[in-house]
């Protein structure tokens, strides 16, 4: 009866111990194929078995990939949505760990994901925002969001209408 050599399939003690987890889907391939034309062929090793593990590897690998390109563009669709706040109100708690309110100036990425930049120079992170609001402008203040059909604005402006 011929032996298997499965010294070539190890490679230190430390990978091994992980097990299969540990293994790319070529690497696993690999191991595959020096099992199956190592093998005695009146006496076959369950190939199935390794076959069914190879179908959990790559299912794994696939939800994997899945997972990170969702995640991916979680994070692009809170960065627009942020963005979308840029001079508009917001409260909620800043970095400093108080709760602020302040109008946003711009966004950035971090590590710890998006940041709204406020106007007044601190940050907050867009998941600890806890309230948007519009910029209202105070009337003649020079914004130009004065409404000219409304008497009121058309008197302060002194009625050139």
């Amino acid at each position: 009866m011929a032996s298997i050599d499965t010294s070539a399939s190890i490679q230190s003690s430390s990978e091994t111990s992980q097990g299969f987890a540990s293994l790319s889907s070529e690497e696993f391939t690999e191991i595959i194929l020096t099992e199956l034309s190592n093998q005695d062929p009146l006496e076959p090793n369950d190939t199935q078995a390794l076959l069914e593990q190879l179908s959990a590897i790559r299912s794994i690998e696939s939800d994997t990939r899945l997972t990170d390109a969702l995640d991916s563009l979680v994070d692009r669709d809170e960065f627009a949505t942020a963005a979308s706040l840029i001079g508009r109100e917001v409260t909620g708690l800043d970095s400093v760990g108080e709760t602020s309110t302040d109008a946003v100036r711009s966004v950035s990425q971090s590590s710890d994901g998006v940041l709204l930049n406020l106007v007044g120079g601190r940050t907050m992170r867009f998941s600890d925002i806890t309230e948007v609001r519009e910029v209202v402008a105070a009337p003649g203040d020079g914004s130009g969001s004065e409404d000219p059909s409304d008497p009121d604005d058309a008197a302060e402006d002194g009625g050139d209408s």
